[in-house]
């Protein structure tokens, strides 16, 4: 195992990681900005690093910087965390360069699941159904337009190095897919540094499901179940649970096996979370997350195994510490993401100074959050103040008991997103589990008065 780890992240993921290091005996070293010096990270970390200036790509994005972290700690591993540089090849191969173990699949699996277009050509060779579309990126408005005739309006254009929602758009005549190339392409370069997209069929009313994946360096491979990621807005998951309330069990069993197949297939290594869309009993490869998710805690929740724990053990070199005949599932899992936002404004962001904070707590309920009275939300980064999960003998028991944890938690000083969640709790088709991602679309939300 490792005697020092450093953590290339902040905010809740970095306090997760800490924790899990102290389980495993491993000293923590922290790296953050001059916004992020009270952060509970910095505090709960064995020893901090101050790396630059608050934005991103002068602190958390400097590869320079953390690596020369890691070298004056003596840290012989670097966890990425989600975001910033968890999906860097590139950063990858430099750890792997100088010595330090990279908490993470190889850089070859980055790259290879990384180019979106590419994943869905491997997979597919892998024999696991793919939403019809481009074979690779499309280069010209030509020829972006000759296979929209051959894949049929309305379909996405997607970036093929992208995420989260960014360099996406939907084109439904051919007025639209040259208009949304433009931008789409645009965004693409600004956030990706790479302006490739591709074009694949859109679904108009799916559920988007995620398999949560362990693979080792033996060519093991196993899943924690699935997770229904439906409730999202412009692309980013605010709501996810597990299992999926409305899946028949045996296309369950058929999106669990071909998620498997296709980890194996690649040879897969550490985390990842394979994601489909599913659409009556059709089920559809999206992409493959190779990190830890935001989103993790739900299936830890199902199955008490600590996914964080398990892939630090991976790195390592260890085999898998358990088989797919030891996963037990019990009951149903809710996460509800919290955020200094406001839903009445578009969901602005809403940094500021938290005046008053009180966690909720007692049977089933977690809470992920680097969060504390008198902490300030900063405008440079992601705006979550809190994950919020909660668990239950079954689904009505888990919306039940997060509906008390919701009214339970404060948080005073900032505008957020608490009364919004419970207006989705509270919602008929959410009761029902009938919702897909355009859900939000359809959603009608007042503020309270």
């Amino acid at each position: 195992m490792f005697d020092k780890m450093l953590i290339a992240n902040r905010g809740e993921i970095a306090l997760r990681i800490i924790r899990a290091c102290k389980e495993l005996g491993i000293s923590t070293v922290a790296v953050h900005s001059d916004a992020d010096t009270e952060s509970l990270h910095v505090k709960f970390a064995d020893e901090a690093v101050c790396i630059g200036p608050p934005l991103p790509v002068e602190s958390y994005l400097n590869y320079k910087r953390i690596l020369a972290a890691a070298e004056i700690t003596g840290a012989d591993a670097i966890h990425p965390g989600y975001g910033f540089l968890a999906e860097n090849a590139e950063f990858a191969e430099m750890c792997e360069t100088n010595d330090i173990v990279w908490i993470g699949p190889s850089p070859r699996l980055i790259n290879e699941m990384g180019n979106k277009s590419l994943a869905k050509t491997m997979m597919a060779q892998a024999g696991l159904p793919v939403i019809p579309g481009t074979d690779g990126p499309v280069t010209t408005e030509e020829e972006a337009l000759r296979a929209a005739e051959e894949i049929g309006y309305p379909l996405m254009i997607k970036a093929a190095a992208g995420g989260g929602g960014k360099g996406m758009r939907i084109a439904r005549d051919p007025t639209s897919l040259t208009n949304g190339l433009l931008i789409a392409r645009a965004e693409a370069e600004s956030s990706f540094g790479d302006p490739s997209l591709y074009l694949e069929r859109f679904l108009s009313n799916p559920k988007h499901i995620e398999i949560q994946l362990l693979g080792d360096t033996s060519g093991n491979v196993v899943h924690l179940g699935e997770r229904d990621c439906s409730i999202q807005r412009r692309h980013q998951k605010l709501i996810e649970e597990s299992p999926c309330a409305l899946l028949d069990p045996r296309l369950r069993q058929a999106i669990l096996d071909a998620a498997v197949r296709g980890a194996g297939a690649l040879g897969y290594h550490s985390v990842g979370t394979m994601e489909f869309l599913v659409e009556e009993d059709g089920f559809y490869f999206m992409e493959m997350n190779t990190r830890i998710q935001v989103e993790h805690p739900v299936s830890e929740m199902v199955t008490g195994r600590d996914l964080v724990k398990e892939q630090i053990s991976i790195a390592a070199g260890n085999p898998l510490s358990f088989t797919q005949e030891d996963v037990v599932f019990s009951g149903h899992a809710i996460e509800c993401r919290v955020n200094a936002e406001d839903p009445a404004q578009s969901f602005r962001p809403c940094p500021g100074v938290i005046s008053f904070f009180h966690l909720p707590g007692g049977m089933g309920v977690r809470v992920d959050s680097h969060v504390y009275q008198g902490y300030t939300i900063s405008p440079f980064y992601d705006s979550m103040i809190a994950k919020v999960i909660c668990h239950g003998l079954d689904r009505a028991e888990a919306i039940s008991r997060m509906n008390r944890a919701l009214e339970e938690c404060v948080i005073e000083g900032v505008e957020n997103t608490l009364a919004f969640h419970r207006s989705i709790l509270a919602n008929p088709r959410f009761l029902k589990g009938d919702f897909s991602t355009r859900y939000l679309e359809e959603f009608v939300w007042t503020a309270e008065k």
